[in-house]
């Protein structure tokens, strides 16, 4: 067996975090067999190959598991090192890689999730969430892309912002991302979905709007119950 048919990926399909390892597969020419999961009701397999947290994305790639998409996603590059590169080769432009993706992770995506959800002080906790993403916008300086004229780490990671958000936005009825507030990071994600790989990972507009708001009025509904 190839080396490239030992690899399955189980994640969901509205889930960032599974779509950003199948970019990256895809881009490295990886092939790969997807499994969707239930996560009201998983899977023996995703509670055999990640049986600590029992989360989504899980590769894996000859039978051996690696959980959490940043980790998969170096994984990923170190594994399948010829083609296309997702972090740079120079030490320091790798850290600066890594401390820009867990910044989308670890302070812009719990800021957005708060500016969406927030029922009380809502216009606070969307100033919070553009000044963040004001800060990652001028990480692009000039360039194309965070990773420069490619796509790389960062632009994976911050597929997020370019699909999710738009339609966060859209259900919540906040404006985090506008030609007006964040003129470069548009540009950025108009640039990056237009991508003929990264078009074929993301998902359908009209089904992730259907289980946002699904999931919204979930929320608005136990807000109600307290």
């Amino acid at each position: 067996m190839a080396e490239e048919e030992a690899v399955k990926l189980f994640g969901t399909w509205r889930s960032p975090f599974s779509r950003r390892v199948e970019i990256a597969l895809k881009l490295k020419g990886v092939d790969f067999k997807y499994y969707e999961e239930d996560l009201t009701n998983k899977s023996h397999l995703l509670l055999k190959y990640n049986p600590v947290h029992k989360k989504i994305p899980v590769l894996v790639h000859n039978e051996k598991p690696i959980v959490e998409s940043l980790v998969i996603l170096e994984y990923i590059d170190e594994t399948w090192k010829e083609g296309f590169p997702i972090l740079p080769k120079d030490p320091c432009q790798r850290s600066h890689a890594r401390f820009w993706a867990r910044f989308l992770d670890e302070k812009c995506l719990p800021a957005i999730e708060e500016a969406c959800l927030r029922s009380v002080d809502r216009e606070k906790a969307v100033e919070e969430a553009c000044e963040l993403l004001k800060l990652l916008e001028n990480e692009l300086k000039d360039n194309k892309f965070f990773g420069g004229e490619t796509i790389g780490l960062v632009d994976i990671v911050a597929s997020v912002i370019s699909c999710w958000l738009k339609a966060f936005q859209q259900v919540a009825g906040v404006e985090l991302l506008t030609k007006e507030k964040l003129p470069k990071l548009c540009e950025w994600s108009d640039e990056f979905v237009s991508h003929a790989v990264i078009k074929g990972c993301l998902p359908p507009s009209d089904k992730l709007l259907a289980s946002l708001r699904a999931h919204f009025e979930t929320v608005a509904s136990k807000e109600l119950c307290t």
